[in-house]
């Protein structure tokens, strides 16, 4: 059951969620709120036990209330739809077959012009760059592209090409003396850009901090977030409490994190400031 209420907060729209706990529940609301370029500005999470139940207060890109009634039925809409909340394909959320394209994953090191010597490759290969996105973090890249056969307009599904692309992206990446490190999805997929990104960054461990800084910028200690993990051996929980500057999309940044390395939130509280953000998680 999803509530959408613009009479309760002054200065947001308020958006509650009480269902049945599902894995992964949370990053999907979230990851919904996000995509329609909403900002949440707090958020009360319990989902400790078999129920789920958030309240979210967003705003707009321009800090208003949502007023439009095509909007505030889509949210409830996309919330209250079983089919909505896809299971996860292993270890993906959101992915589900199509034939309009194919995706290739990529990790590696950084450099100046890997993504143009991609490109390049690809098109060589007759490969139609429908869009890709890129990451980089402590001198390392993760990249989802999205391709089509040149002369079909259509996803590429001969082995034998499929092979080649792969063994001559991976030369590309080897020229930075890293292994091989990409990956063409056995099917035509989409995938929700941002959660893979998270994903492949993770699993490249790009979390390890290098010696010195990138590009030999002068890192301002000031501006770094503000962590604290500590253990209720009593309660069987871990708090993590998190101040930082605020942003769009940190808090589907953090969830993101938390669950790829598969914590799951129990209790939380978020509330942002004009600059900051503070956030209390239970897990």
């Amino acid at each position: 059951r999803v509530v959408i209420d613009n009479n309760v907060c002054e200065d947001a729209t308020v958006i509650q969620v009480d269902s049945v706990n599902k894995n992964g529940i949370l990053l999907q609301v979230v990851q919904l709120l996000t995509d329609m370029n909403l900002l949440i500005t707090k958020a009360y999470i319990s989902s400790d036990g078999g129920w789920f139940m958030d309240v979210f207060h967003v705003v707009d890109y321009h800090g208003k209330k949502i007023r439009d009634k095509d909007v505030i039925d889509y949210i409830k809409k996309s919330i209250e739809s079983d089919t909505w909340f896809t299971p996860s394909l292993r270890e993906s959320v959101g992915v589900m077959p199509t034939e309009d394209h194919t995706s290739i994953e990529l990790t590696g090191a950084d450099r100046p012009g890997l993504l143009s010597d991609v490109c390049a490759v690809l098109a060589d290969l007759h490969c139609n760059v429908v869009n890709a996105e890129i990451w980089t973090h402590n001198a390392r890249a993760a990249a989802v592209v999205n391709v089509t056969d040149e002369s079909t307009s259509h996803a590429i599904e001969d082995p034998k090409r499929l092979w080649t692309i792969k063994k001559l992206l991976s030369n590309v990446l080897k020229e930075n003396g890293d292994v091989e490190k990409a990956k063409i999805l056995s099917l035509p997929v989409i995938t929700h850009r941002d959660r893979r990104l998270h994903k492949l960054m993770f699993e490249d461990r790009d979390y390890e901090k290098l010696d010195g800084t990138e590009d030999g910028r002068v890192e301002d200690k000031n501006s770094r977030p503000d962590i604290t993990v500590i253990n209720c051996v009593q309660k069987d929980y871990t708090v993590i409490t998190m101040r930082s500057k605020d942003r769009p999309k940190l808090l589907f940044d953090i969830v993101c994190t938390l669950t790829d390395m598969q914590y799951v939130v129990f209790h939380g509280m978020v509330t942002t400031g004009s600059t900051e953000a503070y956030q209390v998680m239970v897990q």
